[in-house]
C-alpha cells in the first residue's frame, strides 16, 4: 500500500513566513533561516519508502514556485485555517496512510516518519507531539473513512492543540511518536 508523507510549506518570504520568529529575529532571518531548514529538511525525508508531497502556500504562487526542489510533486494547501487545510490534505491524499508534517521541525529525521508509518499498521492515527502543546505529524491509516468531525474545535497555537485534536477523532485507535521542538520563537531557535 502506497504511503505518502505531505510536508507544509510556505513561500519563504519576509513578513510572510515565521511571523512571530521575525519579530524577535528580524523578517528577513527569519524567512532565510526557513528556506534553509525547509531544504536540509526535504533532504532529510526524502524517501524511497514513502512518497514525498509538498503541501505549498500561497497556493498559486507555491505551485510554481523556483525555491522547492522541481522533482517533487506539490499540492496547494487552500484556504481556511490549519485544520481545514490539513484535513483537505488528509483526505485528498492517494489512497493508503498518509503522515503530514510542518517545516519548522529541526529534529525530524526519517527514523521518526519511518516509525509514524509503522504505527498506523496498529493504530487509526498517530501523532509527533510538540513540547508546546500542539504536535508536529499527524498520520491517518485512512483504512476506513475519514471522520467528519477531524481537525473540528480545535484550539490552534495553543497548549490544547493535540488533545483537541485527539478528541476530534472519536474512538479512532491514536498513538504517539517522539515528542519534538518547533521553531515559532527565538528561544525555541536556541532550544533546538
Amino acid at each position: 500500500m502506497r504511503r505518502t508523507l505531505i510536508v507544509m510549506v510556505k513561500e519563504p518570504r519576509p513578513g510572510r513566513v515565521k511571523t512571530r520568529l521575525g519579530r524577535e529575529i528580524g523578517m528577513v532571518p527569519a524567512a532565510w533561516w526557513f528556506r534553509h531548514q525547509t531544504a536540509r529538511l526535504l533532504r532529510e525525508v526524502d524517501d524511497p519508502r514513502w512518497t514525498l508531497s509538498l503541501a505549498v502556500s500561497p497556493d498559486r504562487a507555491g505551485l510554481s514556485s523556483r525555491v522547492w526542489p522541481a522533482h517533487l510533486p506539490r499540492i496547494p494547501q487552500g484556504r481556511g485555517d490549519l485544520g481545514d487545510r490539513m484535513g483537505r490534505l488528509l483526505r485528498g491524499a492517494p489512497p493508503g496512510p498518509v503522515c503530514i508534517v510542518g517545516a519548522d521541525i529541526p529534529g525530524i529525521r526519517r527514523h521518526h516518519v519511518a516509525r509514524a508509518f509503522g504505527m498506523l499498521g496498529r493504530h487509526d492515527a498517530v501523532f509527533g507531539p510538540a513540547h508546546d502543546g500542539g504536535y508536529w505529524l499527524v498520520g491517518l491509516k485512512r483504512s476506513g473513512r475519514v471522520p467528519a468531525t477531524l481537525l473540528r474545535g480545535v484550539h490552534w497555537s495553543s497548549a490544547t492543540a493535540l488533545d483537541d485534536t485527539i478528541r476530534s477523532l472519536g474512538d479512532l485507535r491514536v498513538g504517539r511518536i517522539d515528542t519534538l521542538r518547533d521553531v515559532d520563537t527565538a528561544a525555541d531557535l536556541r532550544a533546538r
